[in-house]
This record gives structure tokens, C-alpha cells and sequence, in this order.
């Protein structure tokens, strides 16, 4: 399923019907293990009185923080430690429901982006998604409420959806527009959802997210960078 010439009708005709690639089922074993950890302990089950605020102290330490980003800025400091937020946010999540709508998205985005793109690709898109939400989170919003879930990862994964649905398109003459519905009813719901119950602007984050996993599968694609390269000679 690797060969880029292949229809991507063709591909999710066959996926529902193969293994999700190892890649895939490794990210979603560390979410879900670090969700569990916290869930447990928050019940009392594991970690004993203390494990009640594991998931405050791992959002505190690991969470995208804009206070923290700011700091770094104005002292020219950037310690590993402090820098590793930006990778390490999208594997915490505020509760279960939010950790497993996330896997159950990557589940979905992961096997076709794995499949098509390969496993390297697929953890360039994810996390360099995720990377690229939280700066653009943090750079144009200053926001006071930290940054934390896998949604600006996974965002990514479906514009590398979207890549592949556009390229199909494209190769079949037919409207490439049509390969960002799938974004644009998501983004609705969000926005329906956000007008009824109010929320965070965590959006944003998801929107860059979007944008920069599509702008990579020019690159991370099968034949990309050839592709990307003969078109910058051209011009």
C-alpha cells in the first residue's frame, strides 16, 4: 500500500481489512497507559494517597504552558527539559473521554497515514503537528490555560488525510475541494459546540495542527521531496 500511484479508494477499500501498524498501536499504548496511570491513581487504586495528583502535577510539568514559553523568550533560555513540552503535551490529556477521542482518531488517521506514508512519516506529522500547534498556541493567543491532548497531533494526521484525498482528486480531474470536507465538519462542530457550551482556544491549536501536517505531506509523502524538489528547479 505504499505505492504512491495507487487510488486512495483502493486503500480504504483494504484498511478496515489490515493490522494497524505497529507505529499506531505503540503511540496509542503510551497515551493510554499514561491515561490509566492517572485514572487509577485518581481512584485510589495505584500510588497510594499521593497518586490522587498525579495528573496535575504530570500537566504542570509536561503541559504546554505559554508562562513557560514566555520566560524562555525573554531570557534567551531554552533548558531541554522545559523544551521537551512541546512533545511531550499531546501524550496527557485532561480526563479518559478526552484521551479516547484522541486514540480513537489516531486509530482511524494513523493506519491510513502509516500505511500510505510509512511509520517515520507518520511520527513526523503527529508530533511535528503538535509542535507547530503549541507555538502557533502560544505565539499569537498568549493564553493563560495550558496546552494539553493529542488534538493538534492528530489535526495533523487528517490534514495528511486531506493531502492524500487532494492528490487523488487531482489525479482524477475531479474538484479538490471536496478533500476538505472532513475538515471543515469538524471545525463546524467544533464551533457549534463552542457557541452551546463555550470552551477554549484550544482550536486554534488543532487548526495549525491541520495546516501543518498537510504542508508536510509534500515532504513526508511517498516521492515528495523528489516531487517538491523538480517544482522548485522548475520555477
Amino acid at each position: 500500500m505504499s505505492d504512491p500511484d495507487r487510488n486512495l479508494q483502493d486503500d480504504l477499500i483494504e484498511a478496515p481489512f489490515n493490522p494497524i501498524p505497529r507505529v499506531v498501536i505503540a503511540l496509542v499504548a503510551v497515551i493510554l497507559g499514561i491515561e490509566m496511570l492517572f485514572s487509577l491513581g485518581a481512584r485510589g487504586i495505584i500510588g497510594g494517597p499521593d497518586a490522587i495528583g498525579w495528573r496535575l502535577a504530570a500537566i504542570q510539568d509536561w503541559a504546554f504552558a505559554d508562562v513557560v514559553w514566555e520566560w524562555m523568550i525573554e531570557n534567551n533560555r531554552f533548558p531541554p527539559a522545559q523544551m521537551a513540552r512541546f512533545v511531550t503535551y499531546p501524550l496527557i490529556h485532561v480526563n479518559f473521554t478526552h484521551a479516547l477521542f484522541v486514540i480513537v482518531f489516531m486509530l482511524a488517521m494513523g493506519k491510513l497515514v502509516s500505511e500510505v506514508f510509512g511509520s517515520l512519516a507518520f511520527l513526523v506529522v503527529f508530533f511535528g503537528s503538535a509542535v507547530a500547534g503549541a507555538l502557533g498556541y502560544g505565539v499569537f493567543l498568549n493564553p493563560e490555560q495550558p496546552l494539553l491532548g493529542g488534538y493538534p497531533g492528530v489535526y495533523g494526521l487528517i490534514g495528511a488525510f486531506t493531502f492524500m484525498m487532494w492528490m487523488d482528486l487531482t489525479k482524477l480531474g475531479a474538484n479538490r475541494m471536496r478533500a476538505f470536507t472532513l475538515i471543515g465538519f469538524l471545525l463546524g462542530i467544533q464551533l457549534l459546540f463552542g457557541l452551546l457550551f463555550g470552551g477554549s482556544l484550544d482550536w486554534f491549536a488543532d487548526l495549525i495542527g491541520f495546516g501543518t501536517g498537510f504542508v508536510l505531506s509534500f515532504v513526508v509523502s511517498p516521492g515528495g521531496w523528489t516531487r517538491l524538489v523538480d517544482r522548485l528547479r522548475r520555477r
